[in-house]
C-alpha cells in the first residue's frame, strides 16, 4: 500500500510529507475495517479520501481505484514461496485474508506453495483484526485456536487477535514494520525462510 500511495502522491509531496501521508493512510484504513463488512474497494476509496484530506492534498477517486486494482499485480517477499513450499510438504496451509473474493486468487498463485484453504473477508463478512474473521475460519476449518499456528508480519491486525482468541502457537515475521512485543506469546523470525525451522523442518 505504501509503495502503490507513494507511485501516485510521491510527485505532490516532500519526503516528511509522504512518510506522514503513509503513516496517516494505514491508520486510515484500519479504522476503516472495524466497522461492519463492506467492500474493500469502498473501504481504499474512504481511507485515500481521508488521508488526502488530512494531508491537504486533492483527493480523486480514480486514484484510490488505482491502489485497488494494483494489489492483485503484487507479489510476495523474495523469502516467502521456499519457505512456505518446504512446510507445506508436512502441515497444511491456510490463508485468512484481507483481499476481496475476486482479487485473491491472483495473489496466492504467486506465493508458490499448495493451500489448503484460502478465506478472504469477503466470505467471512469481517476484516482481521475482528474476531469474527477468525472465527469464521476456525469454523469453517471445523478446528479450535489451539489446533493452528498462525504466522503473520502484523500485531494490529494479526497477532493481537490470536492471542485474544487464543491461539497459543503464533509466529511473527520481524519485517521491520511493527515493534517488538513479547506480551503477544510469540516466536519470532527474521523472514518466511525461518518457519520450517520453527516446525522443525
Amino acid at each position: 500500500m505504501a509503495e502503490a500511495a507513494q507511485k501516485i502522491y510521491g510527485a505532490q509531496l516532500d519526503a516528511a510529507e509522504m512518510a506522514q501521508f503513509i503513516k496517516n493512510f494505514a491508520a486510515y484504513r484500519l479504522d476503516e475495517i472495524l466497522g461492519d463488512w463492506k467492500p474493500y474497494n469502498e473501504v481504499l476509496h474512504n481511507a485515500v479520501e481521508r488521508t488526502c484530506k488530512k494531508n491537504n492534498v486533492t483527493f480523486r477517486a480514480k486514484d484510490a481505484r488505482a491502489i485497488y486494482d494494483s494489489v492483485p499485480t503484487w507479489g510476495p517477499h523474495a523469502d516467502v514461496p521456499a519457505g512456505l513450499a518446504k512446510v507445506a510438504k508436512e502441515i497444511p496451509l491456510v490463508i485468512l485474508s484481507n483481499a476481496m473474493n475476486e482479487q485473491i486468487m491472483s495473489n496466492v498463485e504467486k506465493l508458490g506453495a499448495p493451500f489448503h484453504a484460502v478465506y478472504t473477508a469477503q466470505q467471512a463478512g469481517a476484516y482481521k483484526p475482528r474476531f469474527k474473521a477468525f472465527e469464521y475460519m476456525f469454523d469453517t476449518l471445523g478446528c479450535n485456536p489451539e489446533d493452528v499456528l498462525h504466522c503473520s508480519s502484523s500485531f494490529r491486525y494479526d497477532l493481537m487477535s490470536a492471542y485474544d482468541l487464543g491461539i497459543k502457537n503464533k509466529v511473527w515475521v520481524n519485517r521491520g514494520h511493527e515493534p517488538a512485543n513479547p506480551f503477544y506469546e510469540y516466536t519470532e523470525i527474521k523472514d518466511i525462510s525461518g518457519l520450517p525451522g520453527v516446525v522443525g523442518l
